[in-house]
């Protein structure tokens, strides 16, 4: 660990901290988010819908369990960087493979420790997300600041496509198939396929510049659009695919970066959030069934939707069939035919979310349920 190398944090508006070195050293810039996840740093560090993003974890001991081998969700680490007050001494855990810091380090991920976090957590409550670099080659923060401020920002940005697979895979059922589902990866996590491979669905993961044409190349029984990161405005061609397969009637089920682009497709606006929701303990109602369920999330942007009236689409009749407890933000959409059928569905948070909460995994056998309904 290179504890003894300073570091210094700078945020675009001028707020800075200093601390030590943990992970690479070097420079990085990104949007500065926060997770309030008590465990799951592992996840969350290879979750690709942080791509350009600086997590700060709320939590004051991280890295206590190390690394290992069965719980990354995708290739590689993309946050852009790392922010933790006091990382752990030493690993304590039987699957551990190596540290937080080694693996940080081996993959050129800059982060920063010793850093007050609940300071740093509640100035970005009160200011909003923003713009933020960690440096340990830089010590005069006004330097820092002016590369901070001349660094890309999240809104306009479409980052599916450097975050998505090259080339298309199978992930296949597990038992007897039952399904064949087109899963557009945005950034998709691992755990997704996965849960939908234990229902019998094989899984045919393409690429984020798959054209409807690849999508029915698959004869797939339904469509789905992962989590992933970057803005939903600044995406036409996967709402185009997904206008182009509502009109076709093929079932669709949507999460987080899918149920944006869900709401785009039916006609509906996206916004940036303030600072956005991150962490694994947000209450959703799911309005379908009056159940309250403790769900993960990970979501800068959300669906501008009218809450408690039906919307008439072009695809059908669209409505708000989830909704966030603390602060009124769509989480979810779903659109019936004229005689009530589903036909599609999304939700803005995570069911597939390996470190937990499992309370929305249902959600699955939903999408099931709608292509055996179709069948």
């Amino acid at each position: 660990m290179s504890a003894h190398t300073p570091a210094l944090l700078v945020l675009e508006d001028g707020r800075t901290f200093r601390g030590a070195a943990y992970g690479a050293e070097g420079e990085t810039f990104g949007e500065a988010v926060f997770n309030t996840g008590m465990t799951g740093y592992q996840e969350t560090l290879t979750d690709p819908s942080y791509h350009r993003q600086v997590v700060v974890m709320t939590a004051p001991h991280i890295g206590n369990t190390g690394v290992n081998d069965e719980d990354p969700e995708s290739r590689r680490i993309w946050v852009a960087g790392y922010v933790v007050r006091d990382p752990a001494r030493r690993v304590s855990n039987w699957r551990a493979r190596r540290s937080l810091d080694e693996e940080l380090r081996e993959q050129g991920v800059v982060g920063i420790s010793g850093v007050d976090t609940r300071a740093l957590t509640r100035h970005l409550r009160e200011r909003g997300a923003m713009r933020v670099g960690i440096s340990t080659t830089e010590s005069d923060p006004e330097v820092l600041l002016e590369r901070v401020r001349a660094s890309a920002e999240m809104a306009g940005s479409e980052l599916a496509g450097e975050v998505s697979t090259r080339e298309a895979y199978v992930v296949p059922a597990v038992g007897q198939k039952r399904f064949t589902v087109a899963a557009l990866d945005l950034g998709i996590k691992g755990m997704t396929p996965a849960l939908m491979a234990q229902r019998g669905i094989e899984v045919h993961v393409l690429p984020a510049s798959a054209s409807l044409d690849d999508v029915r190349a698959v004869e797939p029984d339904g469509l789905f659009f992962s989590n992933g990161p970057g803005d939903p405005a600044a995406t036409t061609q996967q709402v185009e695919l997904l206008q182009g397969a509502l009109e076709a009637g093929l079932p669709y089920f949507g999460i987080c970066f899918g149920n944006q682009l869900f709401g785009r497709a039916l006609g509906f606006g996206t916004y940036k959030l303030k600072y956005g929701h991150r962490g694994i303990n947000q209450p959703v109602m799911d309005r379908t069934t009056g159940k309250v369920e403790v769900t993960a999330h990970n979501h800068g942007f959300a669906v501008d939707a009218p809450l408690d009236e039906p919307t008439t689409t072009p695809y059908g009749v669209a409505t708000v069939s989830h909704v966030c407890l603390n602060d009124d933000v769509v989480e979810g959409l779903e659109l019936r035919d004229d005689g009530g059928g589903l036909q599609a569905f999304s939700v803005q948070y995570h069911p597939e979310a390996a470190a937990g909460p499992h309370d929305a995994a249902y959600l699955f056998d939903r999408f099931v349920d709608l292509m055996g309904d179709e069948a």
